[in-house]
């Protein structure tokens, strides 16, 4: 371990590298449809609803262009619709579609599956511990919650 980094930092990349792997598990059969930041931008427009191209492209921190792009792509394949918006005429939102929806449905499906089996293998008596310790790295990431991200409406 570098003497800059805090303790624990090599037993956290231990542990990314299996949650990698959960999730390069559960993301696999979805990648022979989309790419993985096609993927990304489905579950944001599934997690926050219909919204601007701008919101979308500061969120996945990406430019305009290659948010377009992807989104071009996705509507082709029938993962997100564009729609007016019912504030403004001239305002386009990106919605996701129900197959759009399907497809995040079941990645989340396969992950929170192989997940709990994991969970289940830490000693009873750690687990809290474990899963607080999963919550302060997420607090730490400015990882929201899917109710927090819709309780500040997007």
């Amino acid at each position: 371990m570098s003497d800059s980094a805090p303790e624990g930092t090599d037993e956290l990349l231990a542990a990314s590298r299996g949650l990698l792997g959960v999730v390069a598990r559960s993301l696999a059969p979805a990648l022979e449809d989309v790419t993985v930041p096609q993927f990304r931008l489905i579950v944001l427009v599934v997690t926050l609803g219909p919204t601007r191209s701008g919101v979308l492209a500061e969120r996945l921190a990406v430019g305009p262009s290659t948010l377009t792009r992807n989104v071009d792509r996705l509507v082709s394949g029938g993962w997100v619709e564009r729609r007016p918006s019912e504030e403004s005429r001239r305002e386009v939102l990106i919605a996701a579609t129900d197959r759009g929806r399907v497809l995040v449905d079941e990645v989340t499906a396969r992950r929170r599956q192989e997940l709990a089996a994991v969970l289940g293998r830490v000693p009873a008596d750690e687990r809290p511990a474990a899963v607080a310790g999963m919550a302060a790295l997420r607090r730490a990431m400015n990882e929201p919650l899917p109710e927090e991200i819709s309780a500040f409406g997007g």
